[in-house]
């Protein structure tokens, strides 16, 4: 923190302003941090003073209460533990979640637009800003396709353990038999990137289509081939952008996209060759199921990776992903199952 303030009084700091300010938000969430900690330091205080001084007086009201503030504070510090795992290259940057349908036509489209509103409710939850890039309607119901864009600090950090694959099991509700049904959707989460980070796309390596955008905006998006789908031919990566008014300003946030999703593409496989290196590897890319949602005949959510289990499946699908995400990240950390998870029933999901 020293050298962070005697660089930020360095007359010469805005010389490169890009890099001072950098600098600035550095030690701002320092600051932040910081003052966090002494928070907790002084309430840990205050209210060990109050149960010595309820246990000297025999009021066990007050010893009881401070207690419970302690536990709570134990809880806040376990999150703030986790978030200091947030130390990843892209970490502390906005966020892009794609959510596509799997096979199953209705019913897998209908599981994605449930997977999509789950995102939201865990964002708006955590005080995230969320737009919706992209949208493509299902046939009948749900969606087939989405990309929201998560605006926050750390959103990629806390969000990047969802890619995968999503795994419901419930009744139907478009089956007139009432029949059980297993339904997929994929999930793929990459940080938005820094102006000043360089991903050099050759034009011969991109192809670039122009077609009607499918969602709501209005009548001029729904009447001209505003919406811009870019497709990265070496790699496969597909993104595409209708939420803006114009093709000019759909094509340059696709651009954006495009390289964010490179971006994340070199991440992944730098991670991966050093998890490999450390023989922990993790099935947790694109492709592989990371967790399974049972509504009907038992209701059960279950993480694959880290067994941790929530009887509330609703909860879950109102944006209730924490306990999820930090076993997560946790385990991505340290590697293995964390201690105390519920391994449950394998054949159960």
């Amino acid at each position: 923190m020293e050298e962070l303030n005697r660089k930020a009084e360095d007359p010469s700091l805005w010389d490169d302003p890009q890099q001072a300010q950098q600098l600035m938000r550095e030690r701002q969430l320092l600051d932040e941090k910081i003052r966090r900690i002494r928070e907790f330091e002084r309430r840990l205080e205050e209210n060990v003073e109050l149960i010595e001084m309820g246990e000297a007086e025999g009021d066990e009201e007050i010893v009881a209460e401070a207690e419970q503030q302690i536990e709570q504070m134990r809880e806040a510090l376990g999150k703030l533990e986790i978030e200091s795992l947030l130390s990843g290259e892209a970490d502390a940057n906005n966020a892009y979640v794609e959510i596509h349908a799997g096979a199953g036509g209705t019913e897998s489209q209908d599981w994605a637009s449930m997977l999509m509103r789950m995102y939201v409710r865990w964002a708006e939850q955590h005080g995230y800003k969320v737009d919706v890039v992209e949208e493509s309607r299902g046939d009948e119901a749900g969606i087939k396709s989405a990309t929201l864009h998560i605006k926050g600090h750390n959103a990629y950090g806390w969000l990047k353990t969802e890619s995968g694959v999503h795994r419901l099991v419930r009744i139907s509700p478009f089956d007139a038999s009432a029949r059980r049904h297993t339904s997929f959707a994929s999930v793929w989460v990459y940080p938005e990137i820094d102006e000043n980070i360089e991903i050099d796309i050759a034009d011969s390596d991109v192809r670039i289509d122009t077609f009607r955008a499918s969602g709501a905006g209005g009548q001029h998006v729904n009447t001209t081939d505003s919406a811009v789908r870019i497709t990265h031919i070496p790699t496969g990566i597909v993104v595409t952008c209708q939420n803006e008014r114009s093709q000019h300003q759909n094509r340059a946030q696709a651009w954006k996209m495009l390289r964010a999703r490179l971006y994340e593409h070199e991440l992944r496989k730098r991670e991966e060759e050093a998890m490999k290196e450390q023989e922990a590897k993790t099935d947790i890319g694109w492709g592989h199921q990371i967790r399974s949602y049972v509504l009907q005949p038992y209701q059960l959510v279950k993480d694959l990776r880290t067994g941790v289990e929530s009887t509330n499946p609703q909860a879950v699908l109102d944006g209730d992903l924490d306990q999820f995400i930090e076993a997560a990240l946790a385990q991505r950390v340290h590697g293995g199952k964390e201690e105390g998870s519920s391994g449950g029933d394998e054949a159960r999901t």
